[in-house]
């Protein structure tokens, strides 16, 4: 089959219907996610080892760290989801084409699991982070934000330098483009579905991860700000023209960095 002809005809053979059975698993890990979200941050208890968090040296014992990882990967999975809705539908809608290789709601699970299982990689990462600042009395176990002004400062500085790089800037392409990394990095079947996903995870995380690190000032878990920075992404991403957006963003926080740093 053309891949480009499958790409200009995807969506046409398609109905609603069908559609809304190819993402009823991601809407469903969606939806799930914010739900269980939503109890930790409503009872903080649930999450595994958080008595033990309020300890000091004990983050990174197996249970408080297994809670901090699924936190994160929850909350994760809660936020970045719903950015990669388009991508998400772009490909099922593409993906319906092959029928005649078996297409089926499978490969869509698939490619949505691998784009969560990027972002899990990127939670152990956070969760090892946040212990070890804790451990060093950087961050308050309790409010789990930056407990000094030049941490804070430093984060936001670095976000906001960010916001410039060449590396950014490819990343939220890729991201703002679906059609053309189906066109690049299509592989068929639900593994190829599964590659695709987490190929697509990492270049979200290049383009979002500065992001990811201001709920280390604001508060890990302050609801607020995981709501903003959720919307703000997806307005990155889908909103045409918004590279103004990313520069004044990246301004602002750069300002900010340097008033916690020398307030």
């Amino acid at each position: 089959m053309n891949r480009a002809g499958a790409i200009r005809r995807a969506g046409v053979q398609l109905t609603p219907a069908r559609l809304a059975v190819l993402l009823g698993g991601p809407v469903a890990l969606a939806l799930g996610s914010w739900i269980y979200l939503g109890m930790m941050i409503g009872d903080m208890s649930i999450i595994p080892g958080m008595a033990s968090m309020m300890m000091p040296g004990q983050m990174f014992l197996p249970v408080p760290l297994f809670g901090l990882f699924l936190m994160w990967a929850v909350m994760m999975a809660a936020m970045m989801l719903p950015t990669a809705a388009p991508m998400i539908m772009a490909y099922a809608r593409m993906q319906a084409t092959d029928r005649a290789r078996g297409a089926g709601w499978q490969p869509v699970w698939m490619f949505s699991g691998g784009y969560v299982m990027a972002w899990a990689g990127f939670s152990l990462a956070a969760a090892v982070l946040q212990a070890g600042l804790t451990n060093l009395a950087l961050m308050s176990p309790m409010m789990m934000k930056a407990a000094s002004g030049p941490l804070a400062g430093s984060i936001l500085l670095i976000a906001g330098l960010y916001q410039f790089t060449p590396l950014k800037q490819m990343c939220l392409r890729l991201c703002r483009t679906p059609i053309n990394f189906l066109m690049t990095q299509w592989r068929d079947g639900s593994l190829g579905a599964l590659q695709m996903g987490w190929r697509h995870g990492l270049f979200c995380i290049g383009c979002c991860w500065a992001l990811m690190g201001l709920l280390f000032v604001t508060g890990v878990m302050n609801t607020t700000w995981i709501i903003a920075i959720t919307l703000y992404v997806l307005v990155e991403k889908i909103v045409p023209g918004s590279e103004w957006l990313t520069k004044l963003t990246g301004l602002g926080m750069i300002g900010a960095g340097i008033w916690f740093m020398t307030g």
